[in-house]
């Protein structure tokens, strides 16, 4: 069964229908079903498909679908209104067609969804000209300057069975803007093939070599991730499915792919035996499978063979430069990498002590001891003084020099290396050099571009830079690549849209970061800055006790007064929303 997490969630609904469907039935039923018939699958799918939408379910005339990001359901209604109806679907010329778009928090019951997200999407899409569209308040805030269309402000309209004024905004076809909005709707991008890597189980009878068998999985989701022609989903995700017995089918639905990676590894002193097969989702066939049984020292170039054969099964073109960066080997040491392995482990579990950093150091050091050349070891010891630095471990004063010295020599050790740039990037954005953690996340995206962590880094940059609305779609990207850690990626959403001024989706996003990870105290102290601007000091102080009962301890002043705004003005303006609010912070 899935998670909490795959059960409810933030989405754009978009809900559509035919005008005038019954009187059309009435007066030739076989034509208009022909008709219906020949728009969907000219115009309706093909616009759904190609922004990544899910059709939930037709009703009839209508059709209800689901997307993860405000700006591809918009586009797509877009793109609907103004389609070209004729060739194909010419029988369909009759028809005219209403949408509504709603983003909100949603129910996950198998493949259908249910809510009050869904419920003020149909009564938007009634309420929608005949060939217009008509968007919640919520929806055209979070657009931002993303979509260019002259949706016109509806005011505030009281619906059925909704217990709240509805904030509306209306575009109609013909209306000053709407031919400009159409011409500029991106296309998007077809289809990519897409695997998740479940983590291989351990089958060596030894708990102790659990970072092992984790950290091949890690691996071969690092190499498959350097393939543009590919998504990959990001270890995170594919990793909270470890110990579990899962059913193939329902990992690729919640992941959002078509093929899954399963395996194991048996590690008996410098052998290995590792067995792993690649399966189609939507049959459960097998695409390929094999069994290796090799020494340690030919760790890598398994690990090379498995990403190649999975690249050959997804009939996946790869370019001179990944077939390169996928051959490389960044030790020749295996016992160093060995070490990295285990490092690394420390830094992916996330909690954090004084004790266990120090080992995460001394297990890194001991790596580069084996090679010095060891480009990721290093970026890895760089990043246990960062989270030295961002937690207080040690109270060493040095910490985050230490780490932007340090992450020096792994990218010049390792320039052709994701991981060195985007550990540069995630030390460099609490110095303030915005403009180098930007450039360091394109670096790392460049030679990875599935690299979640890096989309996301570069997301903050943006939020800290002063445009904060550039930082949706990387932060947006992140959670395609990683939806077991939306939870996280929507805190930093919701901070954009605040550091944007877009105050009703920061608190929409905030409230929903709050519901996935009810003990979050950061979540909370922003949200009551975003109460505080929309004049709702109502609701402030309870938030405020709810996040006191989490942190006692926590200050708005010492949260805002860490995070790296290269404008005073950013920060500023976020803490008059807290004092607005009126609570004791």
């Amino acid at each position: 069964m899935a998670d909490e997490q795959t059960r409810r969630r933030l989405a754009a609904i978009l809900a559509v229908d035919v005008v005038g469907y019954s009187r059309l039935m009435a007066t030739d039923e076989a034509g208009t079903l022909a008709a219906l018939k020949a728009h969907r699958r000219a115009v309706l799918e093909p616009a759904i498909a190609l922004r990544g939408g899910r059709i939930v379910k037709l009703m009839g005339d209508g059709v209800l679908v689901e997307f993860s990001s405000v700006v591809d359901a918009v586009a797509c209604a877009l793109a609907i209104q103004t389609a070209d109806q004729g060739g194909e679907s010419a029988g369909a010329g009759a028809l005219t067609l209403r949408v509504g778009i709603n983003l909100g928090d949603v129910i996950i019951d198998g493949d259908d969804i249910y809510g009050d997200g869904v419920n003020v999407a149909s009564r938007l899409e009634a309420l929608a000209e005949p060939g217009g569209i008509c968007i919640s308040s919520i929806v055209h805030e979070s657009l931002g300057g993303r979509v260019e269309a002259g949706f016109v402000d509806g005011g505030k309209v009281q619906v059925k069975n909704i217990d709240r004024p509805i904030g509306v905004w209306r575009w109609q076809a013909g209306s000053a803007g709407a031919a400009r909005a159409a011409r500029v709707v991106p296309p998007a991008a077809a289809t990519k093939a897409s695997v998740a890597v479940l983590p291989f189980d351990n089958m060596s009878g030894d708990p102790e070599q659990e970072y092992f068998s984790d950290g091949i999985s890690e691996d071969i989701i690092t190499d498959l991730s350097k393939i543009g022609g590919l998504v990959v989903i990001a270890r995170n995700s594919s990793f909270a499915y470890k110990g579990r017995r899962v059913d193939i089918r329902e990992v690729a639905r919640d992941l959002g792919v078509g093929t899954v990676l399963e395996g194991s590894i048996r590690r008996a002193g410098n052998r290995v035996r590792i067995n792993a097969q690649l399966i189609e989702a939507a049959t459960g066939s097998h695409l390929w499978a094999e069994r290796y049984d090799r020494e340690l020292t030919d760790i890598f170039a398994v690990q090379d063979d498995v990403t190649r054969h999975i690249v050959d099964a997804l009939k996946v073109e790869l370019t001179r430069g990944e077939e390169a960066r996928i051959a490389a080997v960044p030790t020749m040491s295996h016992e160093a990498h060995d070490l990295f392995l285990r490092g690394r482990e420390h830094i992916r579990r996330g909690v954090w002590t004084r004790a266990i950093l120090e080992e995460a150091v001394r297990t890194f050091g001991q790596a580069i001891a084996l090679d010095a050349d060891y480009a990721d070891a290093h970026a890895g010891l760089a990043l246990c003084h960062s989270i030295d630095f961002q937690n207080r471990l040690t109270g060493d004063p040095t910490a985050l020099a230490t780490a932007g010295r340090i992450v020096e020599v792994a990218i010049a050790k390792g320039p052709d290396l994701p991981f060195p740039h985007w550990a540069a990037a995630a030390i460099v954005i609490w110095q303030k050099d915005l403009a180098r953690a930007r450039r360091e996340c394109e670096a790392a995206l460049a030679l990875s571009p599935n690299y979640a962590l890096a989309h996301a880094t570069r997301g903050h940059a943006e939020i800290y830079a002063g445009t904060p609305l550039k930082a949706i779609p990387y932060l947006e990207r992140a959670i395609r690549l990683d939806p077991a850690f939306t939870q996280q990626y929507l805190h930093f959403i919701g901070s954009a849209y605040l550091a944007a001024g877009r105050y009703e989706v920061a608190a929409a996003t905030f409230r929903e970061r709050i519901r996935l990870a009810p003990e979050t105290d950061i979540s909370r102290g922003l949200l009551i800055a975003a109460l505080g601007h929309l004049g709702l000091v109502e609701e402030a102080p309870e938030v405020w006790d709810e996040l006191k009962r989490v942190n006692p301890g926590y200050s708005f002043e010492a949260h805002l007064a860490r995070l790296p705004f290269s404008d005073p003005a950013d920060a500023a303006r976020i803490a008059a929303g807290f004092a607005r609010a009126g609570v004791a912070g």
